[in-house]
Order: structure tokens, then C-alpha cells, then sequence
């Protein structure tokens, strides 16, 4: 892929997939899968669009079945993602839920099990920013509450509610991160330190887990074009966003699912615990 830049543009949080210039590349026509992940059952938070709608494509593929999370402003991208699990001939599980209290993400757990029949990975991927204000004065109480619950409290009422079944498969995590907790921008100051919270709580919940035979890890994207983008960031953000990188562009979302399917893969990762594996185009994640 060549040098790239997108077209100016804006949406209201959380933004869709179909109004975005250009439609993003989830894999749908690239992603051949081999079967790493056959018979096997992934939750996906935030499995709409996005690196969560490639990574339940790839899964899919692979041979899981996947159930998916999502919020009520994202129903017609969920429905979409769901129909790609089943054109690859695998069982989609669309959760409705909000998932900053913890009832809701015992519940997604619950149900993933009941109508799946098991639990083998879950992707942690669900995620909140909002980079249109910059600077302290923009962190209100509701922003910054919003953020941790969505990226930090949501992960942790997941893995705990999943733990015993993972305990049962001997399955994985894996969360996903981001390069903005090795270099955090200003104006994302609150999600940035999300994303730092989360690395460490990877390397401690596989400490926790490990001795269970579940294996946590995480995946650090670096600009990724996905509805996030331009429902977040200004728009002269979005004419320049990826050319930062080493790389010069941004990634697309089918860029980054391989890295979950490794890192779900026994075959392939069986030692590889406690890890952030960066997606960033050359930006450094150490």
C-alpha cells in the first residue's frame, strides 16, 4: 500500500461503517483462513466494525464461532458483521450491551456460553476516546468516567467473568491496547493512560491465569482506520492521520487481525504469554 490520505470528514460518536471515505478493509475478500481456530467459541467486544469486525471475520474463518458485542447506535454494522461470521459458515452471537457495569458484562459472558456452548478466547477490544477537545479543561467527570469504564472496568469484570470457563477450554486473552500507551498524544490524555493500565494488567492477569493454563496477551494498533477515527478526531486530523508513521499511512483493520488469530492459536502461540504484540506501522512499542 502507498502513501495515504484520507478525505476530510466528521461523524457523531460512535460513528458506522458505511459513511466512512473510504470503507474501511475488514478482510472481507483477502482473509483465507486455515482452520487455527476450529470448533473453537470467541467473545469480541465492540465486534460491529472495525479491528473488532476483522477479527470476527478471521475468527470466523479459522473455524470459531463468534459471538460479538456492540451499542444500540451500532446495530446495523453488528447485523453486517454477523452475516460475514455466517457466510463463512460459522454461528454468530450479536449481544446488545453497554458494557461499563458489570452486571452487563456477566451477562454477554453468560449468554456466549448458554447459546455457544463454551468459551475459548476473549478479545477485550471494546474501547471509548474522544480527541476533539485537547488539553485538561476537557476532561469532565462524564469523559473521563466514560473512558475508564469502557477501556479499563470493562476488562475487568470480562476476565473475571470468564475465567472459569477459560479454566475449562485452557483458552486465552487478549486485549487490545494501543501505541498511544508508549507515545501518548495530548488530546487522548485519559484513553492514553487506559491503554498503559491495560499493558500492565495483561502482564498481571497472565501472572494470575497462567498457572490455569490461560494464556493473556495483548495487541498495540497503531493508527488504524475505523469508525473511531473520524467520529473522534478533528477533521484536519483525519487528512494527515497514519502519515506519522514510518510506514507513511495508516493500517486497515485487516492489517491487525492476524495478530489476534496468532496470538489465539495454540498451534502458534502456546508459549507466548504476558505480551504486547504491536500492529503500528514502525512505531516502537518498548
Amino acid at each position: 500500500m502507498s502513501d495515504q490520505q484520507f478525505p476530510r470528514q466528521q461523524q457523531e460518536p460512535p460513528g458506522t461503517t458505511t459513511a466512512m471515505d473510504p470503507v474501511p478493509d475488514h478482510g472481507e475478500t483477502s482473509y483465507v483462513g486455515h482452520d487455527r481456530l476450529l470448533d473453537k467459541v470467541a467473545l469480541v467486544t465492540g465486534g460491529d466494525s472495525g479491528i473488532g469486525r476483522a477479527v470476527a471475520i478471521a475468527y470466523a474463518r479459522e473455524g470459531a464461532d463468534v459471538a460479538i458485542t456492540h451499542l444500540p447506535e451500532e446495530r446495523e454494522d453488528a447485523a453486517e458483521t454477523a452475516r460475514l461470521v455466517h457466510d463463512a459458515g460459522r454461528r454468530a452471537l450479536v449481544l446488545e450491551a453497554d458494557l461499563r457495569d458489570a452486571a452487563t458484562c456477566g451477562r454477554v459472558v453468560d449468554s456466549t456460553v448458554a447459546q455457544l456452548g463454551r468459551l475459548d478466547v476473549l478479545v477485550n477490544n471494546a474501547g471509548y476516546q474522544m480527541a476533539r477537545g485537547a488539553g485538561l479543561d476537557d476532561l469532565d467527570e462524564e469523559r473521563i468516567d466514560r473512558t475508564f469504564r469502557t477501556n479499563v472496568y470493562a476488562l475487568f469484570w470480562l476476565v473475571r467473568a470468564a475465567a472459569p470457563h477459560l479454566r475449562e477450554t485452557r483458552g486465552n486473552i487478549i486485549n487490545n491496547s494501543s501505541i498511544q500507551a508508549y507515545q501518548p498524544a495530548t488530546n487522548l490524555l485519559d484513553y492514553a493512560a487506559t491503554k498503559a493500565a491495560i499493558n500492565n494488567a495483561t502482564v498481571n492477569l497472565a501472572a494470575e491465569l497462567g498457572g490455569d493454563g490461560i494464556r493473556v496477551n495483548a495487541v498495540a494498533p497503531g493508527p488504524i482506520w475505523t469508525p473511531l477515527q473520524p467520529a473522534t478526531q478533528p477533521e484536519q486530523k483525519i487528512a494527515e492521520f497514519g502519515l506519522e508513521t514510518p510506514m507513511k499511512r495508516a493500517g486497515q483493520p485487516a492489517e491487525v487481525a492476524p495478530a489476534f488469530v496468532f496470538l489465539a492459536d495454540e498451534a502458534s502461540a502456546s508459549y507466548v504469554s504476558g505480551t504486547v504484540l504491536g500492529v503500528t506501522g514502525g512505531k516502537p512499542v518498548f
